[in-house]
C-alpha cells in the first residue's frame, strides 16, 4: 500500500476517534443518574462467570431498561440508570438465572451488589441428579473461550487435536492451522507470541499436550490492542496453572494403539503470598503414513511421467517442562516468573518406490529410495510478568511483561538409493538454526467516567536467526560416507525488529457501546546469504485502525455487533531467503528476497440470541487481501536436464500476486434433545475468490463450507459420552484444489474413586476416512498427491487428581460458533 493510501487510512481512523471523543468527554462532564454493579460467581466453587448477560427490567412492567455483559473476572456495571425500582436478571448457560430487586434513589444513586452467586442447573435423570458446570464454550461476539478439559475428543493428543474441534479453526493432517480458509494466523501461548502456527520461534503445536491446556481463546477480528500480524485472526492457548491453597495437582497417563504413549504431571503449592507451580509432559509416538504421487510434465517437448508410492514411519519423542512462581507483593501488585524448556526429536523413515518414464522409452526406470531424516529441536522460554491495580479506581490497570526465547534446531533431510537401475549416489542436506528472540510489552488501562475507558500500550520484539545449510553428497555407493558440496551449501543471517504502539477508546451509552483504536507498527527485517549470494531488507511503517459498534436488545437477551480491522501478514524468513531447501530428491523450496507483506481488510457482523437454555450465534464476515502472498510450483528445467533421468525437478516458491477475497457466514446452535442428550451443530459457508496464477484467465472462485455435529450423552451420573462428526468441503488453491474430507470421533469418560480419578477411552477417525488429496497444475505440469496419515487411533487414559483438583463432573455443550474441522 502506498503512502497516500496509508495516510488516508490514518485520517479515517483519527476521524473515528474524534467522533468518539465528545461522547467520552460528556461521560466525564455529566455524571450519570445512577448505576448498578456487582460480580457474578459460580455458587459451587466461587469461580468468576465471564460474558454473562445482565439486564435491568422496570419493576412495574418488566420492560427493558439497560443491559451489560460481565468481564473475564465476572464483574459488571449497568449505567446510566434513572431513579426507580428495578429487577436485575443475570443469565448464563448451565446456571440458574439470578434475580435481585434494586432501588435507585437520590440518596443512593450507585448500588453495589457485591458478589452474586449463581447455582449450576440441576437435571433429574432416572432418580439421580446431574449437576451443571461452566459451559464448554463461552461464545461472546468479541471472543470465543473454549474449556478444553470438557472436550474428550483430544484425550491423549496435542494442541493440534484440540484445535481440530475449535470453532472457526481448521487443522489438516499435516498440522497446518487455518481460520476461515487462511493459514496466516497468529498463535499465542498465555498471551505471548509463539510462532507455533508457522513453525517459527518457540514451542510448536505438536509439542503441547492436550492435558496441559486449560482453554483456547479465538479472536476472529482483533482490535488494535493485538498485534497486526495474522490475516485470519488470533488463537490464544491458555496453559493450566493452579492457584489453589495447599498442594494440588494431577497425573495423567495415556496409551494409544500401535506404540503411542504420553504422560503429564502438574502441581502447585500455595502458601500465603507465594504460589509455586510446575509441570512435566512426555510423549513417545509412532505414526505411519502412505502417500502416492502421479505427475505429468512436459520439458523441452518431451513428456515425462512420475509415479511414486511411499510408506513412512515417524517416531517422535518430546519432553517439556514448566516451572514458575506467582508472588503477591500487595493486594494491588503481583509478579510472575516462568521457565519452559522443551526437547523434541523425530526420526521419520520413508521408503519410496518410483517409476520414471518419458516419451520414447519402452519401459520405466524403477527407483527404490530410503529417506535420511532426523529432527532435533530444543527450545527454552523465560518470561516475567508484573501487574498493578488501584483499589480506589476500578478498572485502572498496568501490566508489563518481558520474555526471552532460545531455539536450537538441527534437521537432516536426504535420500539413499537402495535399488537404482541408473547408478546414483545419495545426498543429505544438513540444516542448522540458532535463534535468539527478546520481547517486551507494557499495557495501561485508565477509566474515564463510569462507562468509558482508554487503553494504551507499547511493544518491542527483536530476533536474530543464524543458520547453515550444508549439502552433502555420498562418495561411495552403499556406504554412509559423504562429502560437502561447497557450491550447494549456504550460511545465512536474518535480523528482525518490530516496534509497536496502540491506543483504544471505549464508551457506552444506553444499549449502545463503541470502541475505536489505532495501532502503529514499524518493521525492519534484514537477511543475507553469506558470500554475496543474495540479501534482502524490508523497512516500513504502517497504521492499523479498528472499530466496533455493539447494541444490546432486551428481547431474548440479544446482542448485535459490527467490527472492522486492518491487518497484515509478513513473509517468513524461509519465504525470503534465496536458497533451495530440498524436501526430497525432486522437489525443493526457495525464497524470494523481493517478497513483501500482504494487507488485509476484515469486516464482521454478528448476532447472538439466548432462548431459554439455548444460545444461537451467527456471524457474517468479509475479508479482502491485497498484495496476496501465494504459493506456486514450477518446473526447474535446468536442474531437470542435469538430473539425466526421466524425472523432473520442481521448485516451490512464493510470490505477491493479485488479490483474494472471502465472504461467508458462520452459525452455531446448541439444543437439548432430551435430559440426557444434547446436540450442538456449528458450521460455516463461505466463498473464496483467488486471482488466477497465470494472470490471463478469470479469477477462480468456489463455494465451500464446514459442518460439525457433536452429540453429548449422559447415561449415568458418572459417565459422559461424546460422538463427533466433522466435514470440510473442497477448497481452491492458486494452482489447484483440496478435496473434501471428513471424520467421526467417539470418546467417553467415567469418574472413579469419589471423583479422585477418571478413566477415558477415545477412538479417533472411527471410519478411517481422514486423508488429504491435492491436485495441482501449472504450465506444462499436472500432479495429484494423496497423503494418508495414521488417523484411526484408540486411546486409553487414566487421570488421578490430588488436593482440591477434581475431574469435570459433566461435559457441557460442544464448542459453538461457525467452523470446526475446516472453518
Amino acid at each position: 500500500m502506498n503512502s497516500s493510501s496509508t495516510l488516508r487510512w490514518a485520517l479515517r481512523c483519527l476521524g473515528l476517534l474524534l467522533v468518539l471523543l465528545p461522547n467520552v468527554l460528556r461521560g466525564q462532564q455529566k455524571a450519570p443518574q445512577g448505576a448498578v454493579s456487582g460480580v457474578l460467581l459460580d455458587a459451587s466453587n466461587g469461580q468468576a462467570l465471564p460474558f454473562a448477560n445482565v439486564v435491568l427490567l422496570r419493576a412495574q412492567d418488566s420492560s427493558f431498561v439497560a443491559g451489560a455483559q460481565t468481564g473475564e473476572n465476572g464483574s459488571f456495571e449497568v449505567a446510566p440508570v434513572a431513579q426507580g425500582k428495578y429487577m436485575l436478571r443475570a443469565t448464563v448457560i448451565g446456571y440458574q438465572a439470578g434475580r435481585r430487586l434494586v432501588s435507585i434513589t437520590e440518596a443512593t444513586p450507585e448500588v453495589k451488589l457485591g458478589s452474586l452467586k449463581l447455582p449450576p442447573t440441576a437435571t433429574q435423570l432416572a432418580g439421580v441428579t446431574v449437576q451443571g458446570e461452566r459451559a464448554t464454550v463461552v461464545d461472546n461476539l468479541d471472543k470465543k473461550v473454549i474449556n478444553v478439559e470438557k472436550d474428550l475428543s483430544s484425550v491423549g493428543g496435542t494442541a493440534v487435536n484440540v484445535l481440530q474441534n475449535v470453532p472457526s479453526v481448521s487443522v489438516d493432517q499435516n498440522g497446518t492451522v487455518s481460520m476461515r480458509g487462511t493459514s496466516n494466523i497468529t498463535v499465542l501461548i498465555d498471551g505471548k507470541n509463539s510462532g507455533a502456527a508457522s513453525g517459527g520461534t518457540g514451542t510448536r503445536l505438536e509439542q503441547i499436550p492436550a492435558s496441559s491446556i486449560q482453554s483456547i481463546e479465538v479472536v476472529t477480528n482483533p482490535s488494535a490492542r493485538y498485534d497486526a500480524a495474522g490475516a485470519g485472526g488470533i488463537i490464544n492457548i491458555i496453559l493450566k496453572k493452579q492457584k489453589k491453597d495447599g498442594w494440588n495437582g494431577s497425573a495423567v497417563a495415556n496409551v494409544g494403539t500401535r506404540d503411542k504413549y504420553n504422560t503429564s504431571l502438574s502441581f502447585n503449592r500455595r502458601t500465603g503470598k507465594l504460589n509455586v507451580f510446575g509441570s512435566y509432559d512426555g510423549r513417545d509416538d509412532h505414526y505411519r503414513s502412505r502417500n502416492t504421487m502421479q505427475q505429468l510434465a512436459t520439458v523441452e517437448g518431451v513428456l515425462r511421467t512420475t509415479d511414486q508410492q511411499a510408506t513412512g514411519l515417524r517416531h517422535s519423542r518430546n519432553h517439556g517442562g514448566r516451572l514458575g512462581l506467582d508472588y503477591t507483593i500487595s493486594p494491588e501488585q503481583s509478579i510472575s516468573l516462568t521457565v519452559q524448556p522443551n526437547f523434541n526429536r523425530a526420526d521419520p523413515n520413508v521408503m519410496n518406490q518410483t517409476a520414471l518414464l518419458r516419451t520414447g522409452d519402452q519401459d520405466p526406470i524403477l527407483q527404490q529410495t530410503r529417506s535420511v531424516v532426523t529432527e532435533d529441536v530444543k527450545t527454552a522460554d523465560v518470561s516475567a510478568d508484573y501487574k498493578r491495580t488501584w483499589a480506589e479506581q476500578k478498572g485502572r490497570e498496568l501490566t508489563a511483561s518481558t520474555g526471552y526465547t532460545r531455539l536450537w534446531a538441527d534437521v537432516i533431510v536426504g535420500q539413499q538409493f537402495t535399488n537404482d537401475e541408473v547408478a546414483q549416489l545419495g545426498w543429505k542436506q544438513d540444516f542448522r538454526v540458532r535463534i535468539h528472540a527478546l520481547n517486551g510489552q507494557v499495557d495501561y488501562a485508565h477509566p474515564l467516567g463510569e462507562k468509558s475507558r482508554l487503553d494504551a500500550g507499547l511493544k518491542t520484539e527483536w530476533e536474530t536467526n543464524e543458520g547453515t545449510d550444508d549439502f552433502l553428497v555420498q562418495t561411495v555407493a552403499d556406504q554412509p560416507i559423504y562429502s560437502r558440496d561447497a557450491d550447494r551449501s549456504f550460511a545465512y543471517d536474518v535480523k528482525d525488529f518490530v516496534q509497536a504502539g496502540y491506543i483504544t477508546g471505549q464508551h457506552a451509552v444506553g444499549n449502545w457501546s463503541y470502541q475505536g483504536g489505532l495501532r502503529a507498527e514499524y518493521t525492519n527485517t534484514q537477511g543475507e546469504v553469506r558470500g554475496g549470494r543474495g540479501s534482502f531488507e524490508l523497512d516500513y511503517l504502517n497504521v492499523f485502525p479498528s472499530a466496533t459498534v455493539a447494541r444490546t436488545i432486551s428481547k431474548h437477551d440479544q446482542r448485535l455487533q459490527a467490527s472492522y480491522s486492518r491487518r497484515l501478514n509478513r513473509p517468513g524468513f524461509m519465504q525470503q531467503l534465496p536458497l533451495p531447501i530440498y524436501m526430497d530428491q525432486r522437489n525443493y523450496r526457495i525464497g524470494d528476497p523481493s517478497l513483501r507483506p500482504e494487507y488485509i481488510n476484515s469486516f464482521e457482523l454478528g448476532h447472538q440470541i439466548t432462548m431459554g437454555d439455548a444460545t444461537v450465534t451467527s456471524t457474517l464476515f468479509y475479508r479482502q487481501t491485497n498484495n496476496a502472498i501465494q504459493r506456486f510450483r514450477r518446473i526447474d528445467t535446468t536442474a531437470t536436464r542435469l538430473l539425466n533421468t526421466p524425472g523432473v525437478i520442481t521448485a516451490e516458491y512464493f510470490q505477491n500476486f493479485g488479490q483474494s477475497t472471502s465472504l461467508g457466514a458462520e452459525m452455531s446452535i446448541n439444543q437439548p434433545l432430551a435430559k440426557w442428550w444434547k446436540l450442538t451443530a456449528n458450521g460455516s459457508l463461505f466463498r473464496n475468490s483467488i486471482t488466477a496464477a497465470t494472470g490471463t484467465e478469470a479469477s477462480r472462485r468456489n463455494l465451500t463450507g464446514t459442518l460439525r455435529l457433536l452429540n453429548t450423552f449422559m447415561p449415568t451420573p458418572k459417565l459422559d459420552v461424546q460422538l463427533t462428526g466433522n466435514y470440510r468441503a473442497a477448497v481452491l488453491t492458486p494452482q489447484g484444489r483440496l478435496a473434501p474430507v471428513g471424520s467421526v470421533d467417539l470418546a467417553l469418560r467415567h469418574r472413579l474413586f469419589q471423583d479422585r480419578a477418571a478413566l477415558t477411552l477415545r477412538l479417533s477417525d472411527v471410519f478411517n476416512t481422514q486423508r488429504q488429496r491435492i491436485t495441482a497444475y501449472s504450465e506444462n505440469f499436472e500432479a495429484t498427491y494423496n497423503n494418508k496419515w495414521e488417523t484411526q487411533v484408540g486411546y486409553v487414559g487414566f487421570s488421578w487428581y490430588f488436593g482440591s483438583n477434581k475431574p469435570p463432573k459433566k461435559i457441557e455443550a460442544a464448542p459453538q460458533g461457525g467452523g470446526g474441522f475446516g472453518g
